[in-house]
């Protein structure tokens, strides 16, 4: 190995970018990434430029925590109001998007009163001919779909906006990533390289093959500048080895907040990803350098910001086999395609399934369930609960599930029967509709509403039917988002007296009374399960 040849360190972070925001999938598909863009950022930003003091206050204050404000001190206004004009002109054709959809649903509800459609075509706004169809519901309500797959293959879909921003981490504390955009600053390098870019796997690969980093600058694009600092980002020092695992029974590692690493000699499956970062004095946790050297199957459970995390999916897509989505994105606004996402992003095997559909997995089998809940009430189809046979054991991932109908769940259970192991999560006091979705609705909620229609999971009540409906053995309450590391895409501090504390221990002292092992999982768990060898073929 020549002097030239290191290792990516394991304490470098790689946000991933979109204008300066850290990237989830709203801001990969061009229409949503266009609504987000004048009802999210713009608005923030200029906020801030105008009463940065009313931001600072807010983001010490704990009652504010994941509300509309920027986590920057007031002496980084100008570089906000740089980012504002920046934003304006290089997302200019975004910008006339969002204000043609706009258009478009006031169109609608003024012209389209149950008569024909074909005359309306004309008057679509400029931006949006070609990419939209007009129709009427069932129920004669108009409205439209996107011709998403045409959208990405537009002006639209702007691989030069997304970049890669490199430091040290030496805390698990990052600013909020929907209020506030990431800055440039002297401990950080940026990468200009869409996201597709192969050379991005040569980069992440370094975590554990020795690289040559004169080199690996060169195909990055580091600013001649920036190439001492980025070079400090390597060592000499192997990484522990990766081996795939052997064991006899299935293991099962909990990496924290909905991430699962499922492995059997057979086969690895890994449940939406969230991989932490090892730096001195950090509490225990999994880490990428506790992963298999290649993993078989990626599951994603829904498309919201803690269950796509596009920094750690970008770290291991040389190392993915397929990845498996819920079918979805049929051109409504409110639910962009995830297929369609992910591939766009390099992904080069991504497989949807549907509620009731099967994938033969080696010695076992993956089935998709539905996933009620969880979103507000909204037209969401990308949501899946998925249940993994092996041998004769079985387990449900259900994710953010809210049992609202307990009958789905008992024509579910009549179909794959009783479980030994179910992974639950009990978030069940979530945000309102419009922290998450509000710059995708074409007219304005009241109060009243955006409070009924909240992004909650199961409380103990409903959580209880799901445990007494499939009789598992084993109960794992996950997903409740209180891992440190997750402080930026969360936004949550949970005290004994938070709801969902109070809701998920009422559920393991009911599972614990009958003799059922239960535990809300955090930070790290490993579990192994002997009766789920894989059946040879």
């Amino acid at each position: 190995m020549s002097a030239d040849e290191l290792y990516l360190r394991g304490d470098i972070v790689a946000e991933p970018l979109v204008s300066g925001w850290y990237a989830w999938t709203h801001l990969i598909s061009p229409a949503t990434l266009a609504m987000n863009v004048v009802g999210r950022h713009l608005k923030i930003m200029a906020s801030f430029v105008h009463a940065p003091k009313v931001h600072v206050a807010a983001v010490k204050n704990p009652k504010m925590l994941g509300g509309p404000f920027i986590d920057y001190a007031e002496s980084r206004v100008a570089e906000v109001q740089s980012l504002i004009e920046q934003t304006r002109s290089e997302q200019a054709r975004l910008i006339a998007f969002a204000e043609g959809v706009h258009q478009l649903n006031a169109l609608l509800k003024r012209a389209a009163t149950g008569a024909g459609l074909d005359d309306l075509y004309a008057q679509v706004p400029d931006c949006l001919r070609g990419y939209v169809e007009l129709f009427y519901d069932a129920r004669h309500q108009p409205t439209f779909r996107l011709y998403e797959s045409l959208l990405y293959r537009s002006a639209y879909y702007d691989r030069t906006a997304q970049s890669l921003q490199l430091h040290v981490t030496q805390n698990d504390h990052r600013p909020f990533v929907l209020s506030t955009p990431r800055l440039p600053d002297a401990t950080s390098v940026c990468v200009q390289l869409p996201f597709e870019s192969p050379v991005l796997d040569r980069f992440f690969r370094a975590r554990y093959e020795p690289t040559p980093v004169s080199r690996l600058a060169d195909e990055l694009g580091i600013a001649q500048e920036s190439r001492a600092l980025f070079r400090s980002f390597f060592t000499s020092e192997p990484p522990a080895a990766r081996q795939r695992y052997q064991g006899e029974q299935a293991r099962i590692r909990f990496f924290g907040h909905a991430c699962l690493l499922l492995e059997t000699r057979a086969f690895s499956l890994i449940t939406d990803p969230v991989v932490s970062f090892p730096y001195r004095g950090a509490n225990s946790r999994y880490t990428y350098e506790d992963l298999p050297p290649f993993i078989d199957y990626v599951l994603i459970t829904h498309n919201h910001q803690d269950h796509v995390l596009l920094e750690t999916l970008l770290q291991l897509r040389h190392m993915i086999g397929t990845v498996i989505v819920p079918r979805g994105g049929n051109g409504e606004l409110q639910d962009p395609s995830l297929k369609l996402a992910l591939q766009a992003l390099g992904f080069k095997r991504v497989v949807e399934l549907d509620e009731l559909e099967s994938l033969e997995l080696p010695g076992g089998k993956l089935t998709g369930l539905p996933f009620l809940g969880e979103h507000a009430d909204l037209g969401i189809r990308t949501k899946l609960c998925y249940h993994v046979a092996i041998g004769g054991w079985s387990t449900l991932f259900a994710a953010d599930a809210c049992i609202i109908d307990p009958q789905v769940y008992r024509h579910a259970h009549e179909i794959v029967g009783d479980i030994d192991v179910l992974y639950l999560g009990m978030e069940c006091d979530g945000a309102p509709l419009s922290w998450l979705y509000g710059p995708l609705l074409s007219e304005p909620l009241t109060w009243e509403q955006d409070r009924s229609r909240t992004l909650s999971g199961s409380n103990f009540a409903r959580a209880r039917e799901l445990v007494e409906m499939f009789g598992p053995s084993q109960v794992y309450v996950y997903a409740m988002g209180q891992e440190p590391w997750l402080n930026h895409i969360m936004a949550v501090k949970y005290t004994e007296t938070s709801l969902p504390i109070v809701e998920s221990n009422r559920l393991l002292d009911y599972c614990r009374e009958r003799g059922i092992v239960a535990e809300r999982l955090y930070c790290m768990k490993e579990t192994f399960h002997a009766d789920a060898a894989p059946v040879e073929a």
